[in-house]
């Protein structure tokens, strides 16, 4: 027959092994529940963290507590954790079975329910014991469901629906289970999957690896390109007081000397050196004025014929 229980009641048992199956249905915005069990001392607390079994540590080193996988019913999800009273160490006063809410809370978990079996029993026997459970505020993240208890040379199981706010963290620290909630919250940095980049080495470190190698060692920053360099402009004339520069050497940047300035021709070599002015430059006639002929142009002129004056007047002899 099975008991129907309320919370806070207990029944004795007389079962060596059982299997607490935490039963609930499943739905649109129903969150995923967990089992778990803690296996408590006398004083209340845990003796080690391998007293916790849940679904990252679903067997207790001894194999006598042991988490099983979930499986679906009907329209729900059980989840349940096998329990060997018999062979527990007498050190083990307790085991409390607890459940956890994973992205909600037990107020959206409908049909929630607590069913213990005999393993000894067949499979389709009636359970034990079986205690529906209502949380008190609907804003419990964890629960403690029920405790399988020493009596005397036996065992019992009480009823509990106690609710938590603090999630199977908060549950498992009130019992003794240390969990470093701050690393689990906060993830490690990935790790870089080929060489990292090396920082830039500090000034003394530079200037040995410039000194080692000729070069300077590459900077993390980016290098900024500069724009090209622009040559001078060519300079025909020489300075003054200055004799003129090689033309192998005229010009800026290995460019060949240009003749005259800006694309015009170089002035014309002089006819003649005797009709060269001064520093040796040729002569430039002045503003309305013709050139000078040169002797050739002379030569080539035609032959202007004389200018007879006329006869003078008496006004204009010497002696009258």
């Amino acid at each position: 027959m099975t008991h129907a229980m309320v919370k806070g009641s207990n029944v004795p048992l007389q079962a060596s092994a059982v299997r607490a199956v935490l039963r609930w249905n499943t739905g649109a915005g129903v969150p995923d529940v967990d089992a778990s069990a803690l296996l408590l001392g006398g004083d209340g607390r845990v003796r080690s963290d391998a007293d916790f079994v849940f679904y990252n540590q679903p067997r207790h080193p001894s194999g006598l507590v042991r988490h099983r996988p979930k499986r679906r019913e009907g329209h729900g999800l059980t989840d349940s954790v096998d329990v060997e009273l018999a062979g527990l160490e007498t050190s083990v006063d307790r085991v409390v079975l607890a459940a956890s809410a994973d992205g909600g809370t037990f107020g959206s978990v409908p049909g929630l329910r607590l069913l213990l079996l005999d393993l000894a029993a067949e499979e389709d026997a009636e359970p034990i014991a079986a205690f529906d459970i209502a949380p008190d505020t609907g804003g419990e993240t964890a629960m403690i469901c029920g405790e399988l208890y020493r009596r005397g040379t036996g065992w019992k199981f009480r009823a509990l629906g106690q609710g938590y706010a603090t999630g199977l963290v908060g549950l498992a620290t009130e019992f003794g289970i240390a969990v470093d909630d701050a690393e689990a919250q906060a993830p490690a940095a990935p790790e870089p999957t080929g060489a990292s980049p090396s920082a830039a080495p500090p000034p003394a470190e530079a200037s040995a690896a410039t000194a080692a190698t000729g070069t300077a060692p590459a900077s993390a920053e980016p290098s900024v390109p500069l724009p090209p360099l622009v040559p001078p402009m060519p300079n025909s004339q020489p300075a003054y007081g200055y004799p003129q520069q090689p033309a192998a050497q005229a010009g800026g940047y290995g460019y060949p000397q240009q003749p005259g300035g800006y694309g015009f021709p170089p002035p014309a070599e002089p006819a003649a050196t005797a009709q060269q002015s001064g520093y040796g430059y040729p002569p430039h006639p002045a503003y309305g004025y013709p050139q000078q002929a040169t002797v050739a142009q002379q030569a080539a002129a035609p032959t202007v014929p004389a200018i007879t004056l006329p006869p003078q007047g008496p006004q204009f002899q010497n002696g009258r």
